[in-house]
Order: structure tokens, then C-alpha cells, then sequence
């Protein structure tokens, strides 16, 4: 499979419906800590939006709801990994996304037989505390080597400005929070990575 190289995460179906319609085709929904009937209604929105803009859904964590919901796509840190039914996920056909952080952790994802693999974080990250240290670009390439032909996500501090290095270290998307989410102005900083990743679209 082939992900697209702007990966959006967004916590809300308001980002999603403030994003997407610029042209976004591939967004993550991460909430944490919501009531699943306010969860469902989210996620529910989210995938509206996303169906009427041709743009992919991917549901972080919530596995069971994403099966309810008809969603295609859930991505699952390590922890929600291991209280995951993967038979039931690949009983409906949904698509994996797994998160990686060292050796030890990539091991798992692969044994899980996932559709893509994210490392991170690449460089340091505002956005939570990390008991990993920035995994730097060398290690993308090296990840690459190990999870090919599965898509590699980058991950963790990334900007327009260092978009080049980790797609020429093997990235195949990238993943975006707060260069976007954080910024003055979130709508013209989403054309400018729609514009700077067309080259590996």
C-alpha cells in the first residue's frame, strides 16, 4: 500500500473539518480521555468529512469503535497493541498502523504483520513527554531497511523546513501535530506541507 507523504494528526472533527477540505488526504483522529458517546460522535463526523473529501481516516487507538463505526484505518501505540484482538481487526478488514520507538518495540510491530510502520520520535517533540530520545534521520533509513516493503512513517518535532532529509533517509510520510496545529495560521501552513510534499505524492 501507499500512504500519502502528509500525514495530519489532529485531536477533533473540528480540525478535520477545518483541514481536510484544504486538500488533506490522509488524517489522523487522536483523542484522548472522551466519553465514547462523544468519542463516537467524533469519529463518526471525522469520517463524514473525510468520505466527501476523498481524503483517508485513520482512527488512533479505539479499535472497537472504528469496527462499529465501519472505519478502514486504526493506528495503535504499543500499549494498545497488546490488549488488541487482531483477529478481529484483520477479521474486518482494517488496516494497521503500528508506533515504534526502538529495537525491541519494531520486533512486535512486524509480528503483527502491520500496513505501515511509524519510528519516532525523529527530533525533539513539545507535544508529550518521551522517555525515548530523538531517534535522528539515520535511523529512518535503517528502520527502512528492516519493515520494506511496508510504508515508513516519520514522526516527532517535523516541519516543512526538515521534510527533505527524512524523506531522502527513507520516510514515506510524514507525520504532523504541532507545526500545524500550533501555528499562527494552521489553514496556510497546511497548503504550504500540501505544496512541499507533491514531489513524493
Amino acid at each position: 500500500m501507499k500512504l500519502d507523504p502528509f500525514y495530519l494528526i489532529v485531536d477533533s472533527a473540528e480540525w478535520i473539518e477545518r483541514l481536510v477540505p484544504l486538500g488533506v488526504k490522509l488524517v489522523q483522529l487522536r483523542i484522548k480521555d472522551m466519553p465514547e458517546d462523544e468519542l463516537r460522535g467524533e469519529i463518526r463526523r471525522s469520517k463524514a468529512i473525510c468520505t466527501a473529501h476523498g481524503c483517508q481516516l485513520i482512527v488512533n487507538d479505539y479499535w472497537r469503535i472504528a469496527i462499529e463505526e465501519g472505519c478502514d484505518f486504526v493506528h495503535l501505540g504499543q500499549e494498545d497493541l497488546e490488549a488488541a484482538d487482531l483477529a478481529a481487526i484483520r477479521a474486518v478488514g482494517l488496516k494497521l498502523g503500528l508506533s515504534t520507538h526502538d529495537d525491541a518495540e519494531l520486533e512486535t510491530a512486524l509480528a503483527a504483520r502491520p500496513d505501515y510502520v511509524a519510528l519516532g520520535p525523529v527530533y525533539p517533540t513539545i507535544l508529550k513527554a518521551m522517555k525515548w530520545e530523538p531517534q535522528g534521520l539515520e535511523k529512518l533509513r535503517l528502520w527502512k531497511e528492516r519493515v520494506a516493503p511496508l510504508p515508513l512513517v516519520a514522526i516527532g518535532g517535523l516541519n516543512v523546513e526538515r521534510l527533505e532529509g527524512v524523506f531522502a533517509h527513507g520516510a514515506d510520510s510524514a507525520a504532523v501535530v504541532t507545526d500545524i496545529t500550533r501555528n499562527a495560521d494552521p489553514e496556510a501552513r497546511t497548503r504550504e506541507w500540501i505544496e512541499r510534499t507533491a514531489q513524493w505524492r
